[in-house]
């Protein structure tokens, strides 16, 4: 079974491209104008297995909310259309992350509930140009869309990049796990026989 999907999705906003491969090496080609950002996503990738090409252009010169919050509601829907009817996987992932003085913990269901919950220091403000608020627009959109129960905690940390950056390696981690098929799943891990 290849579990890959291609998407693309124009609006006055963005234009965005995206091909992913769930059962990847971690291979990735992002851009989408915001450095930061493009580190975190191929971060992402990485300890998510996934390979992944994205090309995003976006209305940059107002503020990287469009771009940010768009890329996640397309990631999600390409990862969405990649799992199908998500027979045979795994369905719940984790993934703790140290990074430096920073440690993050994600928990996921691939239930096609969405739901987001998001603990971070209060005294997280941005990294660079990038306001720290809008990796949980990110977060919420993504998690929405890809059918994703998203659980999403920093348990300590003081450095915002390293916060984050734990964070999307926690994810990454966590959705390999969650994306896995299982030989002893037959149909969907669900007592309700779907998903």
């Amino acid at each position: 079974m290849v579990r890959t999907a291609s998407l693309t999705r124009e609006t006055r906003e963005t234009k965005i491209g995206i091909e992913i491969n769930i059962d990847g090496t971690g291979k990735s080609r992002v851009s989408t104008g915001i450095g930061f950002f493009d580190h975190m996503l191929t971060l992402f990738t990485v300890h998510g297995f996934f390979d992944l090409t994205l090309t995003v252009q976006g209305d940059l010169e107002v503020d990287y909310h469009h771009t940010v919050e768009d890329t996640g509601l397309v990631l999600g829907q390409a990862i969405s259309k990649a799992l199908g009817d998500r027979h045979g996987i795994a369905r719940y992932g984790a993934g703790a992350v140290p990074m430096d003085e920073a440690f993050s913990r994600v928990n996921v269901d691939l239930s096609n509930r969405p739901y987001l919950v998001y603990h971070l220091p209060e005294t997280i403000r941005s990294v660079g140009p990038f306001d720290a608020y809008l990796a949980k627009e990110f977060f919420r959109a993504f998690s929405v869309q890809a059918g994703l129960n998203l659980h999403i905690s920093c348990d300590y940390g003081e450095n915002e990049h390293h916060i984050i950056e734990s964070i999307f390696k926690a994810l990454g981690r966590a959705m390999n796990a969650a994306c896995c098929l299982d030989e002893r799943v037959v149909g969907a891990l669900s007592s309700k026989g779907a998903l």
